[in-house]
């Protein structure tokens, strides 16, 4: 399995313009490589048949995709991942989908370190800011929590209120890279607001140079 992408697009139907099969294909091309198909409060049928349609999609334009929750539809559609929210369900998912990468939600430092632990690839860390995607969903974490996060020494991925303007700070502060739903859901132009997340990692690159 290839290097974590540094941006991942999680899926939500609820806050998306048109379908997100639409907005899937509207990202291809755009800089990303990876979709969390998360939508998990569909009748199994209907998300089987979903998952099935965005790996096709994600397969024609060389993106990655993950399957949040669900180790068994993952490894059905042959998807790249799986993302969970249990620590103790990183071993059984691994021994079933092998290489493919397997993630974990992390809410405090404690759960990071489970992940790590557990041999998670990577956590998502939120919710790092007031999020609308959630309201009411916290306490934010803030930018202290990620740089503390780094030290566990597994790709952490800034997940909540992201901003393509906090974009920047969350990877000054150590996040290997961004989880964004609701603000490329909500857009008119997704694959415009994926560019624009992208500036962020080059501008970090730039500094860094």
């Amino acid at each position: 399995m290839n290097r974590l992408p540094r941006l991942l697009i999680i899926t939500d139907r609820t806050q998306a313009k048109t379908s997100v099969e639409e907005v899937v294909g509207k990202l291809c091309g755009s800089g990303c490589g990876w979709i969390l198909f998360r939508d998990k409060d569909i009748a199994p049928a209907e998300r089987r048949d979903m998952a099935l349609r965005l790996r096709e999609i994600t397969r024609g334009c060389g993106s990655r995709l993950s399957v949040s929750t669900d180790v068994a539809l993952a490894a059905e559609i042959g998807a790249d991942g799986v993302h969970l929210q249990r620590a103790e369900d990183i071993g059984p998912a691994r021994e079933l989908l092998g290489s493919a990468w397997v993630g974990l939600s992390a809410h405090s430092l404690g759960d990071v370190g489970s992940a790590k632990e557990a041999g998670a690839d990577y956590v998502t860390l939120s919710p790092i800011f007031p999020t609308e995607s959630k309201p009411g969903y916290g306490p934010a974490l803030g930018l202290e929590t990620i740089r503390l996060a780094a030290e566990f020494a597994i790709p952490v991925f800034a997940l909540g209120g992201v901003t393509p303007t906090s974009a920047h700070p969350c990877i000054e502060a150590g996040a290997y890279g961004l989880a964004v739903m609701g603000t490329v859901m909500r857009a008119d132009d997704p694959a415009a607001i994926v560019r624009e997340y992208g500036r962020a990692f080059s501008t970090s690159a730039r500094r860094a140079g």
